[in-house]
């Protein structure tokens, strides 16, 4: 049993390594990574600083959180594509802007629960 602990466990701090390893990346090499990081702490302390109920402060700050979660899902297909298809090819930039799209499509989401926040204060 303590060995199984003990394995879960490492897979564990395993997996956190890894995922440090890819924020770092995301920070590092891609500025739309720090522009949504930026964003979001402008976001967050807005919300945080308005009278906004608990549930839209929790959603805005969530749904920032995703828009994140979704750029390091856009930095991931963008670094596969430009592994396995370095010349152009429509498949690839097709790959690419399903990417980017998820993330904008995210960020709309967000949007729109700051709509929603912003008219629940009137």
């Amino acid at each position: 049993m303590k060995q199984a602990v003990r394995l879960e466990w490492d897979r564990f701090v395993g997996r956190c390594v890894y995922s440090t390893q890819g924020l770092l990346l995301a920070w590092r090499e891609e500025h739309s990574f720090r522009f949504w990081v930026v964003i979001n702490a402008v976001s967050a302390g807005l919300a945080l600083m308005l009278p906004l109920s608990a549930t839209f402060t929790a959603l805005i700050i969530a749904f920032g959180v995703l828009i994140l979660a979704a750029e390091c899902f856009n930095t991931a297909i963008e670094r596969v594509v430009n592994h396995l298809s370095p010349d152009p090819h429509p498949l690839a930039k097709a790959a690419k802007d399903a990417g980017s799209a998820g993330v904008a499509v995210t960020g709309i989401a967000a949007g729109i629960i700051w709509v929603g926040a912003v008219w629940s204060l009137f």
